[in-house]
């Protein structure tokens, strides 16, 4: 199961940075924004459901890497959507190597470090809070983007999807695939984890009432 995880997170991955996404269509926001979703919201997760999770490091480190993660991806994704960075990685093949490839890191320590913690309650709460964290913190961009009365990376038309689209819309597109993709597959991902925890109080009640029985 972990090998098949692995290769589909491998070859999502090949199909964003050698396709038109960030090839042909790459001056288009909305291009941008799927490659971007596809990287940390399917590549991301997939591989680091194949990644081996025997690293057993100091419990207090392991416990709080999910919330560091969390707030590493928040940087780089509020960073790399600044309008001067933005336009960089439009411009210059090495900034958007760059890019993806942060991307694609905090994507997956952050999945990882969130997976890791599923078999034990205190870690499987917080891996759900670093999930909701950025969920919401992605509803928030995605929103400013989707709502924003003006473009804000430029006033050129793009092309994407063999569509042209004028700057508000390709930006205002771009807004609503990271709130139907990203927002949505970390929300899922923390709702999930916080299901665990409820799985496991029952199952810790269930075997305290044993236990007790006569």
């Amino acid at each position: 199961m972990r090998g098949l995880a692995l290769c589909t997170g491998l070859i999502v991955l090949a199909m964003i940075w050698l396709g038109p996404l960030l090839g042909s269509w790459r001056t288009s926001f909305s291009a941008h924004m799927l490659a971007h979703m596809g990287v940390i919201a399917i590549a991301a997760p997939l591989i680091a459901l194949g990644l081996p999770r025997k690293w057993r490091p100091r419990r207090s480190m392991l416990s709080a890497l999910p919330l560091v993660a969390s707030m590493a991806e928040l940087l780089a994704v509020w960073s790399w959507h600044a309008p001067a960075i933005r336009a960089a990685a439009e411009v210059s093949v090495l900034v958007a190597i760059a890019e993806q490839g942060i991307f694609l890191a905090v994507g997956i320590l952050l999945w990882w470090s969130c997976l890791a913690g599923v078999g034990e309650r205190l870690k499987a709460g917080i891996g759900a809070s670093a999930l909701l964290l950025t969920s919401i913190h992605m509803t928030l961009l995605g929103a400013l983007l989707a709502l924003s009365p003006r473009p804000l990376y430029g006033t050129d038309e793009a092309t994407c999807f063999g569509f042209i689209l004028d700057a508000a819309s390709d930006q205002q597109l771009g807004g609503v695939f990271m709130l139907l993709i990203g927002a949505t597959v970390y929300l899922g991902g923390g709702v999930w984890l916080a299901s665990r925890l409820v799985v496991g109080a029952h199952t810790a009640m269930d075997g305290g009432s044993s236990s007790t029985s006569p």
